[in-house]
């Protein structure tokens, strides 16, 4: 099985795969290479668990990189299956990789989602001069005409952010998705600048795309995709008190083996626990424009199960998996 998905991620991906064993008792594989978040999650983690006695000693951060994930998932669900003492990085792009078979042909109950502990939340933007004054307005809108709305994300069709305008619809009891507009341009810069200009009538993206021209007062935020208002940015309404029940956070987190035991798997979740209220981790987040996202254990299991199966159900009407 190793040898046929080493043939299906390629020459470079197998090279990470095979190597980097070490000799530090606790692991954190970054499933990229050094500089992104995924990288951010591990090192911060990493770093927190020990300061804080979480951890007896210092933990190796390996990264891990190729198939956008999928390299260390494999290595993983099929090499370390019981081992107690590996965490791995993980956030929102995880999860509709697995949804959209982007791994090989493996999927999420291959491994244990731990937790996560904080997220980029998801927001719906418009411009400053758009007619649209809150999301209400703007469902509306699509429900009486869906092509005069078109939403700009960065990120491909059936990516994240277009999940995002799709589920607000969903939740509005709109039925027929394949007539929503998205257009997905590289990255949210590009995004942004799409809507300010005119070329389409809203964005999908996260907080962190948008906070510079929010400041500048170019955009305005018709809704935040968190479970309640994020601080800092307390003035902007969360879709769900504006009648529209979805979350949608880039949330930074973890997996763990499928094969570890219960107590094992409860360990782990104690210990994020302990590093999310730790006053490092606060800092971290405020300095890098990240919000509180607490989920942990079972209670983090079962809402990935959730967004994977929505995921799913999505990507199938718009024809991104049959």
């Amino acid at each position: 099985m190793k040898m046929n998905l080493l043939k299906t991620l390629g020459t470079s991906a197998a090279i990470a795969l095979l190597s980097g064993s070490n000799a530090f008792a606790y692991e954190c594989i970054a499933p990229a290479n050094p500089g992104g978040g995924w990288d951010f999650t591990c090192r911060q983690i990493a770093n927190i668990l020990y300061e804080i006695k979480a951890i007896d000693t210092p933990m190796q951060v390996t990264n891990m990189a190729g198939a956008g994930g999928g390299v260390a998932f494999a290595n993983v669900a099929t090499e370390r299956t019981n081992d107690a003492d590996l965490i791995v990085a993980a956030s929102s792009a995880t999860t509709t990789r697995l949804a959209q078979n982007a791994y090989a042909g493996m999927t999420a109950d291959m491994v244990r989602f731990v937790g996560a502990i904080g997220a980029d939340p998801g927001v719906i933007v418009v411009a400053k001069d758009s007619p649209f004054k809150n999301l209400g307005d703007m469902v509306a809108a699509i429900k009486a005409d869906p092509g005069s709305v078109a939403f700009a994300g960065g990120s491909a069709v059936g990516g994240f952010d277009h999940m995002k305008p799709l589920q607000i619809m969903k939740a509005a009891g709109f039925t027929d998705i394949t007539k929503i507009k998205y257009i997905g341009v590289d990255g949210g810069a590009d995004a942004i600048t799409q809507t300010i200009g005119g070329f389409t009538q809203a964005m999908t993206g996260d907080m962190s795309e948008i906070v510079g021209f929010l400041k500048s007062g170019e955009v305005r935020v018709l809704a935040v995709l968190t479970e309640e208002r994020v601080p800092g940015f307390e003035d902007i309404p969360t879709a769900r008190e504006q009648g529209f029940d979805v979350v949608a956070v880039n949330w930074r987190g973890l997996y763990v083996p499928k094969n570890i035991s219960d107590e094992q798997f409860n360990t782990w979740a104690d210990r994020l626990a302990k590093v999310a209220a730790s006053d490092q981790w606060q800092k971290a987040m405020a300095d890098n424009g990240l919000a509180p996202f607490t989920k942990v254990g079972g209670d983090f299991q079962g809402w990935v199960d959730g967004v994977v199966a929505s995921t799913v159900e999505l990507s199938k009407e718009i024809g991104v998996i049959q």
